[in-house]
């Protein structure tokens, strides 16, 4: 009768912790907590205890509810030393970390992380040491430590290949980390690489992490409609679900594309003195610097005022979303605009000057060139000065407002057409034909199969161990060398893979234009960039490239080109 008393328990246990798996991270857990409470108090095995208890942990922090969490996260790692097997120790240790997730108890993640980094080390489960370095990744990021961000990265990399959910999670940190370099391109092509990865692993949650990263590099890329339906997508979340940290992305987002009454619209939760009621926990602080940044973007000074002050005591801080999904930028950022415009300029200068040497310092340049801008400081070529951009004598071309002469390129040609007519869009295979007549032909196959794409892979795997290497060492000719060749391997996978994997067709006209048109546009802004830093940066800004190509500058900005002799 024990033995048939045991099995029964152990079935019941492996039933409510399938359902547990399947939580979404901020939803309502319902009976969940209920159900998995219910067979822990009646199981006496430690070891199932320990499983079960982590996994009652998890279904608190997933809620939102790190408070009632502790207390089974607690019970799970002292069930876990007990048992004395480390790959309990170690996912005890992960819900840990989960249950003190605040933003005051960032030295103790960090103790716990080490901790998990060590038990993981000798664990022969995969699943442990993603999770060891998952969380030493989001330390990394909370701290800005780029050293320690390389080495989880490449680590994550390095599992990659072990499952579906590790190739998911190393591919969409690597695209969080190129989106904080301002690497919007390279990060749309992993993501594409990730969807595949999150439907063969059958995650949960993956739809919400890519549609996040989405939605950023959008951002970043200037695609406005993309951010928009991003936001639309959080919004009706938010509201089914009534997730605070998502209602305050939405807003954000709605704000950033151009909608401004549709982010007030959704700030209503956060007025008349709700900021100061919200609990503090690992949302709290992402929560509060999107409220802040929305508040400014609408003029909503009671707002401002409030979340500047609750934001001020975690100046210095940088802001990420759960499990290093996104970078938000530094509390300094926003907190610098919103001090300046409650009168406290002395502060708001401190505070601008050191947001802006932190993004310097990470190579966040889409943030520095934000905060520049949102600060007064347009991050764009002087109007006053005209910028040449025309071809001379001898093959060559006159360039920035000196007129450097530099040796011509094919892409000087293409800028020069899309400068002509800043906003409208042209066909990459009308720039190629350079407005002649352009026979199209239709595909001729696939381009790449399984053997090729890992190859392709294994050497993008290499060339970061190799970046992550020059970087540390400040080796500046390797890094350049490291990124070109990256750039390249990623614009191919995006070309012969395509969406969710699928690999594209050969021989399309239109498919080898794109290509040599964004390969000559980026040869020749890189090359402008060597006489004149600032006109370049504002190409890279401005120009974007595919099927169809614009010159598409800020609003702010007004340049004089001169494009004719």
């Amino acid at each position: 009768m024990a033995t048939e008393a045991q099995d029964d328990q152990r079935s019941q246990a492996e039933a409510v912790l399938e359902l547990a798996s399947a939580q979404l991270y901020g939803a309502e857990p319902g009976r969940l907590p209920a159900q998995i409470y219910d067979v822990l108090v009646r199981t006496t095995d430690d070891a199932l205890r320990c499983r079960l208890a982590a996994a009652l942990a998890r279904c608190w922090v997933y809620a939102g509810e790190p408070g009632r969490a502790r207390p089974f996260a607690n019970d799970a790692v002292e069930l876990a030393r007990r048992v004395a097997d480390p790959e309990l120790i170690a996912d005890a240790l992960d819900l840990a970390l989960a249950a003190h997730w605040g933003p005051d108890e960032l030295d103790r993640r960090l103790g716990l992380a080490h901790e998990l980094d060590e038990v993981a080390a000798h664990v022969g489960v995969a699943e442990a040491r993603l999770q060891a370095h998952l969380w030493g990744l989001q330390v990394a990021c909370e701290t800005l430590d780029v050293h320690a961000m390389h080495r989880q990265m490449r680590a994550l990399e390095l599992l990659a290949d072990e499952s579906a959910r590790a190739r998911f999670f190393a591919l969409t940190r690597r695209a969080m980390l190129d989106l904080v370099r301002s690497r919007p391109d390279s990060a749309v092509a992993l993501l594409d690489m990730a969807r595949q990865a999150g439907d063969e692993a059958c995650l949960p949650d993956a739809f919400m992490v890519l549609g996040t990263l989405h939605g950023y590099s959008a951002l970043q890329r200037g695609d406005l409609e993309s951010v928009a339906a991003t936001a639309a997508d959080a919004e009706q979340f938010a509201l089914a679900e009534a997730v605070m940290v998502v209602y305050a992305e939405a807003a954000f987002l709605w704000l950033e594309s151009g909608h401004p009454d549709r982010a007030a619209a959704l700030m209503r939760p956060f007025q008349g003195g709700a900021l100061a009621t919200m609990g503090v926990d690992q949302d709290w602080l992402l929560t509060l610097q999107l409220v802040l940044e929305v508040a400014l973007g609408i003029d909503d000074d009671e707002v401002i005022a409030q979340a500047a002050e609750l934001l001020l005591p975690y100046a210095d801080r940088a802001v990420m979303n759960a499990g290093a999904v996104a970078f938000h930028g530094v509390t300094d950022d926003p907190l610098s605009r919103a001090l300046m415009r409650l009168g406290r300029a002395e502060q708001a200068a401190e505070l601008r000057a050191r947001a802006l040497a932190t993004y310097e310092r990470i190579g966040a340049q889409w943030w520095r060139d934000r905060l520049r801008r949102l600060g007064g400081e347009v991050a764009a070529p002087s109007p006053g000065a005209p910028r040449h951009l025309r071809p001379t004598t001898g093959g060559l071309w006159a360039i920035g407002p000196a007129a450097v002469p530099v040796a011509g390129l094919r892409g000087f040609g293409y800028l020069r057409i899309l400068l002509r007519e800043p906003g409208r869009e042209h066909r990459a295979l009308d720039l190629v034909g350079e407005g002649g007549p352009v026979a199209e032909q239709a595909g001729l196959g696939e381009m790449a199969d399984r053997q090729a794409l890992a190859a392709y892979r294994e050497r993008l795997a290499d060339i970061e161990a190799e970046l992550d290497e020059a970087e540390e060492w400040a080796d500046a000719g390797r890094i350049e060398a490291a990124h070109a060749e990256r750039d390249a391997l990623l614009e191919e996978l995006s070309r012969v893979a395509g969406l969710a994997g699928r690999t594209r067709v050969t021989g399309s006209s239109q498919e080898r234009a794109r290509v040599a048109v964004k390969k000559a546009i980026t040869t020749a802004i890189n090359k402008i960039g060597d006489v004149d830093a600032d006109t370049a940066d504002h190409l890279r800004r401005s120009v974007r490239t595919g099927l169809l190509c614009t010159y598409d500058p800020d609003q702010l900005t007004t340049i004089m080109w001169v494009l004719d002799a």
